[in-house]
This record gives C-alpha cells, structure tokens and sequence, in this order.
C-alpha cells in the first residue's frame, strides 16, 4: 500500500470519527495532548524514524473521543485517537506520552499498511469498513456488527491486530522517541502497569481496537528490564496542570448529573484535607466543573475562588485556572468580568498561541460587539492551519455577528471540508451560490471565493466516488 493509499483510508475512517458524538473537539484537553504528541513528532524525525514521505503526505491529526476505558488508537494516515479515560488514568504527562510513543511508532513503521499488504485479496475499503466496525464496538457492539461487512471482513479481523513482534518494535522505537523527546523513561514502565490493569475491566469480549492490548508477559519483563538499567531517580510526581486536566478529561468523558454530582462531593468530601495539594487542585478543578455542567455557577464561582488561591504559586496550574474562569464567565453571561479574565489570562507565558485562548476571547468578543477583532484574529489562526473545523465555526459566528451572511455560510462550509465531510461542505456551499445569484449579497470577492472553494470540493467527492 501506497503512502497515498494509506492517508486516503485513514481520511474515510476519520471522516466517520468526526460524524460520531463521541468525537470531541475540546481545545483544552486538545492542546495539552497535542504539545506531547508534537515533541514525539519531532524526536521521530531527529531519530530518522519518521521519513519524509510520511512527514510531508500523513494527516498528523489527533482526535479525542468521549471514551472513560484507557486507549488510544493508531490509524491509517497520521490518524490518532485518544480516548478522555487515558487522559484521566495517567499521572504525569510522562505516562502520556508512552502511550502516545508507542501508537505513533506504529504510524511511523507503517505497521498498518503491512498488515493490509498482507491481505492482498481484500479490498482496502472492505477492510476500512471493517476497522471502523472496531472502532465502533466499544461503545455499541451491535452497532459494531453492521459496520463490519461481510464474513470475509469479519473472518480477518484477528488479523487485523498487530502481531507480537510489531508490538515489540513500536514498544522498542516508542521508548527511544520518547526519551529522545526529554520524557522519563519510567513513564514507559509505570504506564506498562496501568495498562494491564485497565484491560482487565476494558475486554468486553467485542471486537478489539487495532492494537492488540493484552499485554504479554515478554513485554512486561522487557519494560521491568529497562526500568533496571535507569539511573536511580524518582518518578515524576503528579503536577497540579495535570491533575486539574485529568479532572476535566474525566468530567468531559461523562457528563451525566450523577456524574457531575460526584465530581462535586470529591472537593466536599471528609478526605479532601489529606489529599496532595496536587490532588485537592484535581478535586476543585472537577467541582468547577461538574457544578458547571449543572449550570450551578455561584457554587461553581466558589470553587473556583478556593482553586485559585491553591495554585496562585504554580503558573502553569493558574494559567488553566483562568481559562476555566472565563468558561465560567461565559457560561454566566459576565461579560465584563470575563473581559478581565481575558485579559489577565493574556499577559501570561503560556499564552502565546494559545488555542483555547484564542477560542475564549472570539466567543467573547462575538458576543460583545467586537465580533470583527474575533474575525481577524481567527483568520490569522486560519491561515496557518486551515483544518482547524472549530476556529472555522467561530469564525463564521462572528461573520453572522457582523451581517456577512455569505461569508458566515462559506465558514459553515469549511467547517465540514475540515471534518472531510464533502458532500455537507458542498451543500453549504451551493446554499451560499444560491444566495449571490438572488443578489441578496454583493461581496464579489467573497461570491468568487466561493465559487472556487465549490469546483474544488467538487474535484474531492468525484475521487471519493472513483474510491468506491
């Protein structure tokens, strides 16, 4: 298989993704995950282990899923998902990245595009059917069993799953990516331990994920063996940032009002006082919000309060601190009090090029009357990273803020291009030729911008068609 072949899978299969509700796009979690993932990246290419070819033609796109088991998952084309319960599980982000090492090694090595090559008699897009199948079975089995075409399919599927010694190859470059990158080898090995722990409640007997997840006895002592060699040194300890998004992976991944109502009585619980300062910012941060979430915000506002004067000392715990304030704020309808958030938040380090920042300040600014500042600034984001579906969709609120209809439309149209959703991105775009032929819009520019991004779609759903 091709390395083109190879993405053109991987964009069917995550183009499904994206159309699952368990998909989510949340820029918090999305961005911590993300900065771990681009220093793998980059250590995979000053090893040599990602070659250019891949570099240049793969998506490198993570996606979250609204998952509580302990996974992530490997795809073909760059593709990788990662389940909020890995987020939650993990105590440092050295463990993350172990995990997200291991998965990127299998992109690097093209273990999926050899163990497809091996199924020469099967159609790549039966077998894309099928992985999607896979995908799919952890959260409704008997919705897995349509997906899964064909006996055929099904008869593969234990194929599918990567063999002993490919997991042994992503276990032995994971390990030395993730170190080359300046994570602690121990995460390797504690994470190890983690792992064989969950998929004793994970196996659910359905169709497992790409990846083989019991872990064999071989590749346990092979970890414990490297554990040996370190250099004495503690483990890293938990961080009061990663405790407080742990706390939100596991409030995002169920936001039932049990749930929410749990993550309350944590900060009000007897025991709250003999946790770790680390764990009670992980408490508090939950209680924001699940008392969020249960649109309860004076309690919310009162959790927040005590979250702050905890990490008043950490800058990277008050940095997320302030952002969840301003969700608060916006959530509340303060908009001047979210203003001074915003610009507190502003002044700090970790603000530059901060995503979740720039999200913030453009619902902010859409709703007070500043919608064309949210504009140029999100045009600029885009500009840089075209992909990004949800900066398009603010994007286009702020153009519906402003009465640019035609443009609000296109945004609307973008935002499903990015989810490789062709079909809705040309309907849109059709809606907004429509509405410059009937001359209720005269932004020229605009109609002829329009009209190309139109022949271009076109051009990428006569190849989808040509796939099948």
């Amino acid at each position: 298989m091709s390395a083109s072949s190879e993405r053109r899978l991987g964009d069917r299969i995550a183009r499904e993704l994206y159309r699952s509700p368990e998909y989510l796009d949340d820029a918090v979690l999305g961005e911590y995950v993300e900065q771990v993932w681009r220093k793998l990246l980059e250590a995979a290419r000053r090893r040599g282990e990602l070659p250019q070819e891949l570099d240049e033609r793969f998506a490198w796109e993570l996606l979250l899923i609204r998952d509580r088991s302990v996974n992530a998952f490997a795809l073909p084309g760059g593709y990788m998902g990662v389940h909020l319960g890995l987020i939650a599980a993990v105590a440092s982000e050295d463990e993350l990245a172990s995990v997200l090492a291991h998965e990127t090694s299998h992109i690097t090595q093209r273990h999926i595009a050899r163990m497809l090559g091996r199924q020469s008699n099967q159609a790549p897009w039966l077998l894309g059917a099928m992985i999607l199948g896979a995908l799919a079975a952890s959260s409704n089995p008997s919705a897995a069993g349509a997906m899964i075409v064909g006996g055929q399919a099904a008869a593969v599927q234990g194929q599918l799953n990567f063999s002993r010694d490919m997991e042994r190859e992503a276990d032995r470059v994971g390990y030395g990516v993730m170190t080359q990158a300046g994570f602690n080898p121990r995460g390797f090995v504690s994470m190890f331990e983690k792992l064989q722990q969950a998929n004793r409640f994970n196996d659910t007997g359905s169709f497992p994920y790409l990846r083989s997840h019991p872990l064999t006895t071989e590749r346990i002592a092979d970890m414990q063996a490297r554990q040996q060699l370190l250099a004495p040194g503690p483990a890293e300890s938990l961080t009061m940032s990663h405790a407080m998004l742990a706390a939100r992976a596991r409030v995002l991944a169920n936001p039932e009002v049990d749930s929410l109502r749990a993550a309350i009585a944590q900060a009000d619980g007897a025991n709250f006082d003999q946790m770790s300062p680390a764990q009670q910012a992980g408490a508090l941060y939950g209680a924001v919000m699940g008392a969020l979430g249960l649109r309860e915000f004076g309690q919310a506002q009162g959790w927040l309060d005590r979250l702050g004067a905890l990490v008043r000392n950490d800058t990277h715990a008050l940095y997320e601190q302030r952002l969840l304030a301003i969700e608060h704020a916006l959530a509340a309808d303060e908009r001047p009090r979210a203003q001074q958030l915003l610009a507190a938040a502003a002044a700090m380090p970790q603000a530059q090029q901060s995503r979740p920042l720039l999200f913030l300040r453009a619902r902010a600014w859409t709703q007070g009357k500043r919608a064309r500042e949210a504009a140029e600034q999100l045009q600029v984001w885009l500009a840089a990273r075209p992909h990004d579906a949800q900066a398009w969709q603010l994007l286009s609120a702020a153009y519906a803020a402003q009465g640019q209809t035609l443009r609000a439309i296109r945004a609307e149209a973008e935002v499903q291009a990015a989810r490789l959703d062709y079909a809705a991105a040309q309907d849109r775009l059709r809606a907004a030729q429509e509405l410059a032929r009937q001359g209720q819009a005269t932004d020229h520019i605009e109609a002829s911008i329009i009209d190309t991004r139109s022949r271009e779609i076109e051009s990428l759903l006569r190849e989808q068609a040509l796939e099948r």
